[in-house]
């Protein structure tokens, strides 16, 4: 199921891609009381962007835009609004999404589109592994689109790992969709209770929230660990409800591809230009297609590297590659800039560490300081000394690292009230 616009040249998407950027402008023009009062405000003329290049001379829109003028991105009435979803507020508070009948059927042919670009095809069965509840958009997308394709849904939802396997044990679904690190609990637990998960019938997990992949796509140590000893194809998946889409691997596993019929993108610099090919730069998009709440040039806040050659599947899409990191979460650490993934994966190839959470702040000089916490089973001098080297070996530098107890770090990462673990904190 590759529609066939994803198969077409890059001058028949581009072409595509401008037609409905048209139709777009036009639109918020007359209905999004935010993007009235920006383009008056600017003496925009919206009937002089013709082209994507034309983007340049658009403004950009910012999650603090979301935030401070939620309602004023709403384009159509309330009565119209069928499902309410809100932002993880990951850098900042919750932003509310309406999604209209229209809006819903486009998320289920995004998803459907995705999840067949991942090998799941009409007859699967998927075990669904995070929520639907709490105004989460992806776990119902995820419902949408599987039905779509015409695939069988088992909704355990989130974490309990006995449930998992009595579920996988009784129904036989041959995909799951998780986060990727509760795998690792999935094979303890096999382990523990002679569950032979080799022989089970998953053949693969479409991984959402965190990443797989090292930025040459090679696997990270997190992917290592889980198919070191479970023998099942890994599928990358990037997404966020402000954009409505999502970019998933293909079974080459060479970056998310782009939907062109869904968003346009750009990977922007510090000046809200496009970087040159190959470099890293923040995600931005433009959505199409969505009646309620469409978004110019919204910044993710995701840096990113964008990729244009063709794949093998038969996709002449854009892919995108792992997120390098999040923009408001990077640091200057002793000369060095870090981002938050790659400690996570420095982390990861300790089979010692049971948890663990990074706190950033500033110091009397002004500059960033790093303490990571960590639980672990056996916390020795020795332990850390070796966590400390491993840090220089990867990264050329060495954090502020001491030892919690699991009690202290899991209600800090595990917070019920968040959607995914929550490992990073900024009191800078």
């Amino acid at each position: 199921m590759i529609p066939d616009i994803e198969k077409d040249s890059l001058a028949q998407i581009k072409n595509f891609q401008e037609q409905k950027l048209v139709e777009l402008l036009s639109y918020i023009s007359q209905n999004s009381p935010f993007y009235k009062r920006l383009f008056a405000g600017q003496n925009i003329d919206i009937s002089k962007i013709k082209t994507l290049e034309d983007l340049q001379h658009l403004p950009v829109t910012t999650k603090e835009d979301l935030q401070k003028y939620n309602d004023d991105f709403l384009c159509v009435p309330q009565n119209k609004i069928i499902d309410y979803a809100t932002t993880s507020g990951t850098l900042g508070d919750p932003v509310t999404f309406g999604l209209t009948d229209s809006d819903l059927d486009r998320l289920a042919y995004n998803e459907a589109i995705s999840f067949a670009c991942a090998g799941i095809a009409e007859g699967d069965v998927v075990q669904l592994m995070t929520t639907m509840d709490r105004k989460f958009m992806a776990g119902l997308a995820y419902f949408l689109g599987l039905r779509k394709l015409k695939v069988g849904v088992i909704r355990v939802g989130a974490g309990i790992p006995e449930m998992q396997w009595d579920s996988i044990l009784k129904y036989n679904p041959s995909y799951l969709i998780t986060v990727p690190s509760f795998l690792l609990k999935l094979i303890e637990y096999a382990e523990m209770h002679g569950i032979d998960y080799n022989n089970s019938s998953i053949k693969g997990a479409v991984c959402i929230g965190e990443s797989l992949r090292e930025q040459d796509f090679s696997m990270n140590i997190l992917s290592k660990k889980i198919t070191d000893k479970w023998n099942i194809k890994l599928y990358s998946t990037y997404a966020s409800t402000e954009m409505s889409t999502a970019f998933t691997e293909c079974e080459h596993g060479k970056g998310g591809h782009h939907h062109p019929e869904l968003i346009i993108v750009e990977v922007l610099d510090e000046n809200n230009m496009p970087v040159k090919n190959g470099e890293i730069g923040e995600l931005t998009f433009t959505t199409l297609g969505i009646e309620a709440m469409p978004l110019l040039r919204f910044k993710t806040g995701d840096i990113v590297q964008a990729h244009d050659e063709p794949c093998a599947c038969g996709r002449n899409t854009l892919r995108v590659g792992p997120v390098v990191g999040r923009k408001k979460q990077m640091i200057k650490y002793k000369g060095t800039t870090l981002y938050p993934p790659a400690m996570n994966d420095v982390l990861s190839s300790f089979d010692n560490i049971e948890n663990h959470l990074i706190e950033i702040s500033t110091n009397d000089l002004g500059t960033d300081e790093i303490l990571i916490k960590i639980a672990a089973k056996n916390q020795t001098p020795e332990f850390l000394q070796e966590i400390k080297d491993h840090f220089r070996a990867k990264l050329r530098v060495t954090p502020k690292i001491e030892f919690a107890s699991r009690e202290v770090l899991n209600p800090l990462v595990f917070n019920p009230m968040s959607r995914k673990p929550i490992r990073f904190f900024d009191y800078r």
